[in-house]
This record gives structure tokens, sequence and C-alpha cells, in this order.
């Protein structure tokens, strides 16, 4: 046995339980005893989450390397009540390319057994059914590939690893002409491009928005550029109009823009590296040269081609004339915060439509609709925060939204929202104040445009474009308002340890070379909520005091630390940034809990204990 493996804490791993039932296993429920003698990664996820579509992207090449040995199993934890409903769950595993088997747990039974508190976690369980290992956030997959290869030598040598075909059953796929489109835009000769973000293309439709002129990409998941039938994208997105007649394409998952020669149907690259943009990288820059993180949209806002950044919850610019991106707004932390652009919070913005003094943004995680002025400054019009949501018209401070994904400028200085997770089209006015809803009955709307009197809605789960008569009234509908399905962790009022447990992963030490490797950031909504333990610090433990007089809120919690390959015969050692932003609801009671631990990696002894 190795030294690691002496040292390695083990616990039971809990039974995988889950009413929504199984999904990829060919209609097979199975339970952990069904997976001994593999190693299991368990990957707590929900579909709304930009950090666990990118912990599923950086699964596949871990999945592929070790596919006889290790089986990563999805458990779906859903924050929206729409993501509770396990039809969405079973197309948002397709839509997003889930190629292994996926638990359905709407109402969080193996989120409580496993302790999580966060999106995305993965947990390590090795061939004998213990928890060995845990991991929030992302960016720590190459820490648990080195666990894995450590442990199939390990159970390889006493004899109870299990190498074979996992349980996962590919989904039969459907005949439609689109799958999960994402966005459109209306093209000067009339007809309407669409991403075709489940098959990595664009796809250009006649007027109807029926027939197929032509498809843009390979239709591979890929980064090339190229013509036509060469070029390949990986989820593309938003889509706007450059000066020059040619489309800029927020590609996604390659974390670029790409630039779409209409006439030609040439594919070249605008932006990015193709590489996930991570804190410490550069913000500004060459624009082939700057890494990206999972722009979702682009709209041309005052001269500039304007990016929705979902990845890191901040808007950046493109600039055309100078090929240069920047940093526009937002300081990366995840919440909804106002005033001057560079102080503004945002949460995973991912639809933008630009007026001629109003960029509008679609703020997803926050439920908010939400625009920037002329000066820079950033406002909301519909949204209080990340666990706040429903479908409430009225006055614009009291109504809800739930996730919307688009935002489309309407005539007279209104503007309509795709409100996907409530499958509707609301319309906000500027002159009244007022949310109304236009329409309903959509699935999954997440982009809209302007065709003449009709508005085309892209419905993403129903994978076609429906026209609408923009109508003069606003249809009713019965007010819902919701609060996350994440249950508030109770804590007593007063002081409150908190303790971001980090251990650097097996052959890892800490990164010291610019400074300490760690760093936490605290804050919470409402601000009234902390009395003491705001602020930043190197220290991953800290002491916070809480309002009495304030009953519950949000504590905001961002840690980071950095390390570096522990080989004393490499001369240039790979380093990882391990980073996690938590939002807790939480509920003060006396009683409650005085330690609050969240698991950025390792495993969290002090409640641990024996076993």
């Amino acid at each position: 046995m190795t030294d690691s493996a002496r040292r390695r804490a083990r616990v039971r791993a809990p039974e995988l339980i889950g009413k929504g039932g199984w999904l990829n296993t060919g209609g097979r429920q199975y339970t952990l005893a069904d997976l001994r003698g593999r190693i299991v990664v368990l990957d707590f996820w929900t579909f709304c989450c930009i950090n666990c579509l990118h912990v599923l992207d950086e699964l596949r090449e871990l999945e592929d390397k070790h596919r006889d040995t290790l089986v990563v199993i999805g458990v779906h934890s859903p924050k929206f009540v729409h993501e509770a409903d396990h039809r969405a769950v079973a197309d948002a595993v397709e839509r997003y390319g889930v190629a292994h088997p996926v638990l359905d747990d709407p109402e969080l039974a193996t989120w409580k057994q496993y302790a999580v508190r966060a999106w995305p976690t993965l947990v390590v369980i090795d061939p004998e059914g213990y928890v060995v290992a845990q991991h929030a956030g992302e960016g720590h997959v190459p820490a648990i590939e080195r666990l894995v290869t450590e442990l199939e030598a390990e159970h390889e040598a006493k004899g109870t690893l299990r190498r074979g075909d996992g349980p996962y059953v590919p989904p039969e796929p459907e005949p439609t002409t689109l799958r999960f489109p994402g966005k459109a835009l209306l093209l000067p000769s009339g007809n309407v491009l669409v991403s075709d973000t489940t098959r990595h293309q664009l796809v250009e439709l006649a007027e109807d928005t029926e027939t197929v002129v032509r498809r843009l990409g390979s239709g591979a998941r890929g980064f090339a550029d190229g013509g036509p039938e060469e070029a390949s994208f990986n989820e593309p997105q938003g889509l706007a109009l450059l000066d020059d007649g040619s489309v800029v394409v927020a590609d996604t998952v390659n974390h670029a823009l790409r630039r779409l020669d209409l006439a030609t149907g040439e594919v070249t690259t605008l932006a990015g590296t193709g590489k996930q943009w991570w804190r410490g990288s550069a913000t500004s820059g060459p624009a082939r040269e700057v890494d990206l993180s999972s722009p979702w949209d682009v709209a041309v806002f005052d001269g500039t081609v304007w990016i929705a950044m979902a990845g890191v919850h901040q808007l950046w610019t493109y600039d055309p004339a100078t090929r240069t991106v920047t940093v526009a707004a937002g300081t990366a932390n995840e919440g909804l915060v106002d005033g001057p652009a560079a102080q503004a919070w945002f949460a995973q913005p991912s639809g933008l439509a630009a007026t001629a003094d109003r960029l509008w943004l679609a703020d997803s995680e926050t439920s908010a609709l939400r625009w920037v002025d002329l000066d820079g400054r950033v406002h909301t019009a519909v949204g209080t925060g990340l666990f706040d949501f429903g479908h409430r018209d009225g006055a614009a401070d009291r109504a809800l939204l739930q996730h919307p994904l688009g935002v489309t400028a309407l005539p007279g200085g209104s503007v309509a929202v795709a409100d996907t997770y409530n499958h509707a089209l609301r319309r906000y006015d500027p002159a009244t104040g007022e949310v109304t809803t236009l329409a309903t009955g959509l699935r999954e709307p997440s982009d809209a445009v302007l065709a003449g009197e009709d508005i085309v809605v892209v419905e993403s789960a129903r994978h076609r474009l429906t026209r609408l008569r923009l109508p003069e009234e606003a249809v009713r509908v019965e007010p819902a308002a919701h609060r996350t399905r994440r249950a508030a962790t109770e804590v007593n009022p007063g002081r409150l340890r908190l303790d971001v447990v980090f251990r650097a992963p097996a052959g890892q030490q800490p990164d010291t070379r610019y400074g300490p490797a760690t760093r936490l950031l605290v804050s919470a909504t409402p601000p009234e909520l902390l009395l003491k333990g705001e602020g930043a610090d190197p220290d991953l433990s800290r002491e916070l005091e809480l309002n009495p007089a304030v009953t519950e809120g949000v504590l905001h919690v961002s840690a980071m630390a950095a390390s570096c390959d522990d080989d004393p015969a490499t001369a240039y050692p790979a380093c990882h940034v391990h980073q996690r932003d938590w939002g807790i609801p939480l509920r003060l009671v006396p009683g409650g809990a005085a330690r609050l631990p969240l698991v950025l990696a390792g495993m969290d002894e002090a409640a641990r204990g024996g076993g």
C-alpha cells in the first residue's frame, strides 16, 4: 500500500437515491453495490449552472482515458423549480452531450446524504465503496485523474478492481431539423440564422423559419476555421451582425468568438485561445491571445461588440478596429450589485440586446433583467438576487422571472424577455415600470427576434422557431413566487466559525511564487447580516459575527487556492488554481450551528469524526 493510500481518509459512501430515476442507462436502475469494483466519481450538478457545464467538459477526457475502470455518475440536484421536472433534466442531459449515467434527484436526497453545499461538487468513491475525496468548483480534474490512477494500481494489486464496459447507454438520436437551438439573428436578406447548439452548427433558415437554406460547420464538436463544411464549433450560442456585414458568433464551449462571412460561409476566429479563462489570466489585450470563459451572447453597443461572459459573471468587449478584448463590467463575483461598471456583480449573463442608449441583459442566475447605460453604470429593472424567482407580473420591483436567457428590444423602448424556465415571453416597459406576459406555453424559450410585426421565438426544448404576432394586450397568468429548493443552513446568531477546507491533492504543494497561495472573500446579502468578517484575507478560516436582528440572508464566500505539481525531476511543474464561489442561504436560529465548513478540496476531518 502506498503512503498516500495509508493517509487517505475513507468514509462509507451513502446510497444513491433519486425519485426521478436514472437516465442514460437504458432504463436500468442502479445501486452502489452494482458499481462495486469500479472507481466512481459523483458529479453533483444542476443544468442552470455554468460552472457545472464547465465540469462536464472537463470530465470528458478523464472518462475517455479511464473508460474501463471509471464510472462517472451525474447526480442532478435542482436549484430552480423547473429543474425538478424530469423531462427538463432529460432534455439537459441530451442538450449538453452528457455521456454518462445521470441520477435525477429532484428532492436533493443524495445531495443531503453527501453533505454537498455547492454546485458543482465532485465526490470520488473507491472500488470498495468508500468516499476518498471531495472537491467543490472547477479545475479539480487533474487532481482527480492522479487519484484515479493511484486507485487503479492499488485495487488492481488487492484484486478489488473490476474492469469492463460501464453502465452508460446512449439515447436514440431524434430526426429534428434543429436540436436545442440557442440564439437567432435576422439577416439583411430576411432569412434567419440560428445557432443549432447541440449539433455544433449554424443553420440559415428561409423567411418561413422552417426551410433550411444551408448548414455551416461540420456538425462535430471541435475548434477549426475554414469553409462551411470544414469549420467546427462547440455548442455555439449568441449571434450579432457586424458593420462589415459579417456575423460574430459566441462559440461558447470553445471559449471563443468566431466570424462568419455570410457570402462565402468561411469561418475564422476573432477572439479567444480555446482555453478557459482562470483567475490570474489576462483581462485585456490582443483578442487572439486572451482566454475567454463561456461567452453566451454578443451585441453591438456604442461602437463595440459586447460579450455576455457567462463563465466569469462579467461583460467584456471586443473592438473590431483594434482586435482587442477587455473587461467592461463586473468583478467576477457572482451576485446582483448595481453601480459603476467596475464594481457591479452579475450572475451568468446570458442574453444581450442593444438600443441607442441602453445595453439590456438577461442575468440568468439572479432571474433578473438589467441594463448598462452609456456612462457605464449598471441598473436592475427586475430581480432581487440569486435565490428569489417565480412568475409574477406587475410593478417591476415586485415582478419575478425564472432564469431568463434572452432579451429583445421592442419598438417604443420596451423589451421582451425570454423567460426560459417559466416557458414564457415577458415584456418590461420602462415608461410604466410594469412587467406583463406576452405568451405562455413556450418550451424553454432562449431568444427572440423581431420580424416585421411578428416576434420569432427560439423554443429551444421544442427544437424549433415559433412565430407569434406581437399582442397589444398582455396575457394574464396566476402569480407564483418561489425560492430555491435548497434548504437554508441553520446557524446560531452571533459568532460563526467559517472554515474552507483545502488540502493540496497528492503530489502537489501550495504555490507561493506570487504571494499567499490562498484567498478568502466574504460578503452577505443583505449587507447588514454581517457585523464582522467581511472582506478579503489569505486565511481560509475566519470568525464571523452575524447580526441577530437579521433572521435570514445569503452568505457569499469566494475561495481560491493555488498549487503546483511537486516533482523535483520536473523543471517546469504544472500549476493549478482551485477556485469556488458559494452562495449559502442562512437562517439564524438559537441553537443553530456555530461552525460552517465548506469543502474546496479534501475531506472535512473535523466533521468526519471516526469511521
